[in-house]
């Protein structure tokens, strides 16, 4: 077993249970790290009373992120290249010029995140929700309202932000740098020609003189990004992506709730496995819906920020957008996500509800 701590503690306490472990701090922030069973889970203490974030197993957030990441890219793709007409072609595209590789740039990144946005995401609504269902019922074992669940789930969105902003940056900027940097290089070869004195057949240039790719990877792209554009360059995009975040989780949780209460069998407080699997899913899928206009233009916003800036900010990339390819743009990459977010979410929710029943063993 493995304690990392990221910040002075005075005392901790490890309980370990078959291959899960939790880790309890009494001040600062923890992480129990159990290496036999990739289980995470953070603790921090706030206001004197112990937070318990639950996270869903790192093991199964990797895969789900391995698993959905070509989709991910394509998707990202497709609402930042006009000139692909469908998956397919981007696909296609995507394989011919860059093979198998082309589809995992930027993956290190998400998959070395995943664990802490995780923890960091449920943790939170389950926080809120504690706290607002104590303060409005006297109990944080009281049935919560919608409203209540909504709420949380906005406050789990609208903290992920800032963890997730720059990593987002860097992750749309390597996916696309190469269709970028190509597009570049002939904006810089039209714009230096000269009509009448360039003769029409020039030769092409040396191979040693075409410049590599200007990220070489996420540490080096984030590196960059911070040097060149400052610490606003790092939050690129963050307007849209609160907005994305913020809406998509109050969406998430509450209709994981709702779905959860229709599939309990009668006489059952909780749904069964199959229960919690139909409704993750579901609720993945719905989230996403409800996400996908914002992370079209999240994901313009960030790759916007390489070359020569076009749009001027949320709205004018809303209203850009929309004029030129109509509102059929803002649901550009619908089906990725939807496609992707079931058998993720699945899995999300399945590990989400067996570590907060472990949790709540503990405790008693």
């Amino acid at each position: 077993m493995l304690l990392w701590p990221l910040s002075t503690a005075h005392s901790w306490v490890l309980r370990a249970l078959g291959q899960g472990a939790l880790g309890v701090g009494w001040a600062g922030i923890q992480v129990g790290i159990d290496l036999r069973a990739f289980q995470l889970n953070l603790c921090l203490w706030a206001t004197g009373q112990q937070l318990l974030l639950p996270a869903p197993s790192p093991t199964a957030g990797v895969c789900g992120v391995a698993v959905g990441y070509p989709l991910d890219t394509v998707k990202v793709k497709i609402q930042t290249e006009p000139k692909y007409t469908g998956i397919w072609h981007c696909v296609r595209d995507t394989y011919l010029r860059e093979r198998v590789r082309g589809f995992y740039r930027g993956l290190l990144l998400p998959i070395s995140t995943v664990s802490l946005v995780s923890s960091l995401s449920f943790g939170t609504y389950h926080h809120c929700l504690t706290r607002i269902c104590r303060f409005r019922y006297g109990s944080a074992d009281a049935k919560p309202a919608r409203t209540d669940i909504t709420l949380s789930g906005f406050a789990s969105g609208f903290v992920r932000v800032f963890l997730t902003s720059p990593t987002e940056v860097a992750k749309v900027r390597l996916q696309t740098q190469t269709q970028t940097q190509t597009q570049m290089q002939q904006r810089r070869r039209s714009s230096a020609s000269w009509p009448s004195a360039v003769p029409p057949m020039c030769p092409a240039p040396a191979a040693s003189q075409v410049p590599g790719p200007k990220y070489r990877g996420p540490l080096h792209c984030l590196a960059t990004v911070a040097r060149e554009e400052g610490l606003r360059g790092l939050y690129k995009g963050s307007s849209a992506l609160l907005l994305r975040e913020g809406h998509s989780f109050a969406t998430y949780f509450l209709s994981y709730s709702v779905l959860s209460e229709w599939l309990t069998p009668a006489g059952h407080s909780q749904p069964d496995v199959l229960g919690v699997l139909l409704a993750g899913g579901c609720a993945g899928v719905l989230a996403w819906a409800v996400a996908t206009p914002m992370d079209v233009i999240k994901t313009r916003l960030q790759v916007d920020g390489q070359g020569q800036q076009r749009y001027r900010g949320l709205l004018h990339c809303l209203v850009t957008s929309v004029r030129e390819e109509g509102p059929r743009v803002l649901f550009k990459g619908l089906t990725l996500n939807c496609c992707r977010a079931f058998p993720v979410n699945m899995v999300v929710f399945v590990s989400y509800e067996a570590a907060l029943r472990l949790t709540r063993g503990l405790l008693k």
